[in-house]
């Protein structure tokens, strides 16, 4: 559905299913170039911005998302992910 997913990802990174987007998991360890990414924030602000382009390829924004599911490494982290 959305042409801009990593080489190497062997999913979808989204389907539209009706009136409704399933975006799949998305990973933050990478940048769109490939380029490593060091920190939870930087992964946090990376997996938004690839969900803010999923979406938008498939005619929604982040006004849209009703729910999300975050799995992280540590749980330390958490309150970094969240800022």
């Amino acid at each position: 559905m959305v042409p801009t997913a990593l080489p190497g990802v062997p999913y979808s990174p989204a389907i539209k299913a009706g009136d409704y987007i399933f975006v799949s998991g998305q990973v933050g360890h990478v940048d769109s170039q490939g380029k490593k990414l060091a920190g939870v924030e930087a992964q946090t602000r990376q997996v938004l911005d690839n969900m803010k382009r999923v979406l938008e390829a498939a005619g929604a924004s982040m006004d849209d998302v009703v729910k999300a599911t975050v799995f992280l490494v540590k749980a330390e982290d958490f309150s970094k992910m969240n800022e």
